[in-house]
């Protein structure tokens, strides 16, 4: 049995394929961890999802920020979903769209396994939580997304404020938790996203950090697998595995082996970005 963290997949169906290819992925034994953004930019983000979907009894998918925008737009009319692109009109207009969005919307926001040592969530942590600490908060999102009154908090998540505090509550609470899980590159030491840099280290703002270099941040008892950052590819430290390597961008499409004390890397090439998606 092995057990692959995966890097963003945004539509890529073809790369998603070489690479459980390459891993030689066996749904009897093994188990996948996705770590969001299965959807967008792509061009085959349908076929990308239901591939996904179909392997749901192996694995394990956090929500990203593309993932939860997609949701939300199939909660609005059809005629504001023909207004985004052609991509993913294809997932909100597919015959099993319906199964598709309302598997989606039972996805966590972060996962923990202790007995291996791993988290995983989309984008980051907030410089003073704990790892316990995420999963409270995590839960609570998880909780109202999947309740009966979901659509409120879907038309209330959009927004760059606040900055996440203990005392906030009701939908900015709810929206300030969504950012840190989902949209978290650079911090300042207080925790305030800085949600328009979002190239690689040492092209930020002075008084900004990567989330996980953020002076005082909070020790965290496992080690931790994300995405979301293209522009910073293949990173490993500070306890960090950041593994969106670009598949979308004509980079790489990334698996982390997770169940072995040994470094184990596979990649293969991301989209052509010489054939214009869909």
């Amino acid at each position: 049995m092995s057990v692959w963290a995966i890097g963003d997949l945004q539509g890529c169906y073809a790369p998603t394929q070489r690479l459980l290819e390459r891993i030689r992925f066996d749904p009897a034994v093994d188990r996948l961890w996705f770590c969001g953004d299965l959807v967008n930019r792509g061009g085959e983000s349908l076929e990308t999802l239901r591939l996904v979907h179909s392997l749901r009894a192996n694995s394990i998918v956090v929500l990203g920020n593309h993932d939860l925008s997609l949701i939300a737009i199939g909660e609005r009319r059809p005629e504001e979903q023909r207004k985004v692109n052609a991509d993913l009109q294809r997932v909100l207009f597919a015959e099993d769209r319906d199964e598709l969005l309302a598997w989606m919307r039972m996805l966590p926001l972060v996962h923990a396994d202790r007995e291996l040592g791993w988290m995983m969530v989309h984008a980051g942590l907030a410089p003073k939580w704990t790892t316990t600490m995420a999963e409270k908060h995590a839960r609570e999102v998880e909780e109202r997304l999947r309740g009966e009154h979901f659509h409120k908090l879907l038309k209330n998540m959009y927004g760059d404020r606040p900055v996440w505090s203990p005392q906030l509550s009701g939908f900015d609470r709810d929206r300030a938790i969504i950012n840190v899980f989902t949209r978290l590159r650079y911090c300042s030491p207080r925790g305030r996203i800085a949600f328009d840099e979002k190239g690689a280290p040492g092209t930020q703002q002075p008084g900004l950090y990567p989330w996980y270099e953020v002076p005082g941040r909070a020790e965290r008892d496992l080690k931790i697998v994300c995405g979301h950052w293209s522009t910073l590819g293949l990173f490993i430290g500070h306890g960090v595995h950041a593994i969106d390597t670009g598949a979308v961008w004509g980079g790489k499409l990334t698996a982390l082996q997770l169940d072995t004390d040994e470094l184990r890397i596979v990649q293969v090439p991301g989209r052509d970005v010489s054939v214009k998606p869909v």
